[in-house]
């Protein structure tokens, strides 16, 4: 297994509630293809440029243990989720 890490980017519009069920979404996943280490959430952030017409979202770090497949499985669940905006998946060096 190798570490990653997954930062998120969730759409400003959707609703709290809602924001914490697309965590736990993607918290699932990971945890049930690997070992989920690590989960940061750090709200709300102002973005450098506009990304999708929005000027803000939502930011999510997560730290992850995963085989080298995984991380285009979760890459395609952040494509095909409207609400998350932008993501980025890296392998950690040891």
């Amino acid at each position: 297994m190798r570490k990653y890490e997954a930062m998120y980017v969730i759409s400003p519009t959707v609703e709290e509630e809602q924001v914490k069920a697309i965590i736990e979404k993607f918290n699932e996943l990971i945890s049930a293809h690997g070992e989920l280490e690590k989960v940061e959430e750090w709200g709300k952030k102002k973005f450098a440029y506009e990304v999708q017409d929005h000027k803000e979202g939502y930011y999510v770090l997560a730290y992850f243990s995963a085989n080298p497949e995984f991380p285009l499985e979760l890459e395609r669940n952040f494509k095909i989720n409207e609400n998350v905006l932008k993501y980025l998946i890296i392998k950690r060096e040891k």
